[in-house]
């Protein structure tokens, strides 16, 4: 979280006063005008608040109708729901490598697609932009479908283009950690009429056909899903956040930027598919063995993190899926199904080395929007200290 303040405790404050915590009301709305908001402002034709990033995730491959029989590719290095995402949805999830952005790689994706492949799901991680152009013309080749997890870049931008808007329909999340937090929450963004349909029937469908006329105008038939369904109080904080959003947003890229500026003649930076559209929330640096690395992060008096050891977010720590438990009853889980007996990939720790090569000789280290000018050059002296 980096801004937040008195205009969102009155926000909420409203919602109370009012007595208008449910979804569907008459009075204040917060949930069907932060939607409208978002469209405007992630410029898409259907916007989908819900729970979290994992539902409109979950919400996104179920509306693609995608499940038993099929394979979803995903990069090693992303956040473990990611993949449980895939297993929800009944589907098995391919692990590809990473390049050197610390995105999904183009050229592994292309080594492991297959018949059974229906998705690709990009990760834009720490706000890095994965390269779209080279995913979408797989995809597109291979007519293939892509859903981006955009959960950890809100706002960010590849080309001119918001994450989250370029493939066939995008997550966002907003929990506490994220650039802006409604404390939970998530949204699905798709310019794909039928995704939206399904995905709203599916996020809320013990709801959906009874409070208001939330299916006017929606054309595909009722079927039984979950329930992902947002509240007015979390709408109305995350209304004030998507107003912060790109002063957020342009402060953190100017920090980064500045430091980048200081220390090129210094260090090396991991490289970007687009540097302008970074979220800026990170910086990178690259070293040439793991040694150095953390050789580096305990010297540098600022908080350092090698990716390598961000637990779930690496491949090889996705104890369910690496053992293949993807569910508590047997006939639920995919990884037993009949469907996909002859799909599951086999699933090894060594199996993605460069993503694990990568990750171990890289160190973050956290932007903060709000750094005086003082904060800024203190920043940049100690890293070239500790270089």
């Amino acid at each position: 979280m980096y801004r937040i303040g008195q205009e969102e405790i009155d926000a909420v404050a409203g919602v109370i006063n009012e007595r208008s915590l449910f979804k569907i009301n008459k009075k204040r709305q917060e949930t069907m005008h932060a939607e409208e908001e978002m469209k405007a402002l992630f410029e898409t034709k259907h916007a989908l608040l819900m729970t979290s990033g994992h539902a409109a995730l979950i919400s996104a491959l179920v509306a693609m109708g995608i499940g038993p029989g099929d394979q979803v590719i995903l990069p090693a290095y992303t956040y473990i729901a990611t993949a449980m995402a895939v297993v929800s949805a009944g589907a098995i999830p391919v692990i590809a490598e990473v390049d050197d952005t610390l995105t999904l790689c183009p050229a592994d994706v292309e080594k492991k697609i297959t018949p059974h492949t229906k998705a690709i799901i990009p990760v834009h991680i720490q706000g890095f932009p994965s390269n779209m152009d080279a995913l979408c013309d797989i995809a597109k080749r291979h007519g293939i479908k892509i859903l981006e997890d955009a959960c950890q870049s809100d706002g960010g931008c590849y080309h001119g283009k918001r994450l989250g808007t370029i493939g066939t329909a995008g997550a966002l999340s907003f929990n506490y950690f994220k650039v802006i937090t409604a404390g939970e929450g998530g949204a699905l963004l798709t310019d794909d009429r039928t995704v939206f349909e399904r995905a709203l029937i599916y996020h809320d469908s013990s709801a959906v056909a009874f409070f208001g006329d939330q299916l006017q105008n929606v054309d595909s038939h009722l079927f039984c899903g979950n329930e992902y369904r947002t509240n007015e109080v979390s709408s109305a904080i995350l209304r004030v956040q998507m107003r912060r959003m790109d002063g957020i947003l342009e402060d953190l890229r100017r920090n980064k930027k500045a430091i980048m500026e200081q220390l090129a003649d210094t260090c090396s930076f991991i490289p970007s598919n687009d540097i302008e559209g970074d979220c800026g929330t990170t910086l990178a640096l690259r070293f040439d063995s793991e040694s150095a690395a953390r050789a580096f992060a305990e010297r540098c008096p600022l908080k350092c993190t090698l990716p390598i050891d961000t637990g779930k977010h690496v491949y090889t720590n996705w104890t369910p899926v690496m053992q293949k438990v993807g569910a508590l009853h047997p006939l639920m889980d995919p990884f037993k199904m009949e469907a996909n007996r002859h799909i599951i990939p086999d699933y090894t720790m060594d199996m993605c080395p460069r993503t694990l090569d990568l990750l171990a000789r890289t160190v973050y280290i956290s932007i903060d929007p709000d750094w005086t000018a003082e904060q800024l050059a203190d920043t940049v002296s100690a890293i070239r200290a500790a270089l």
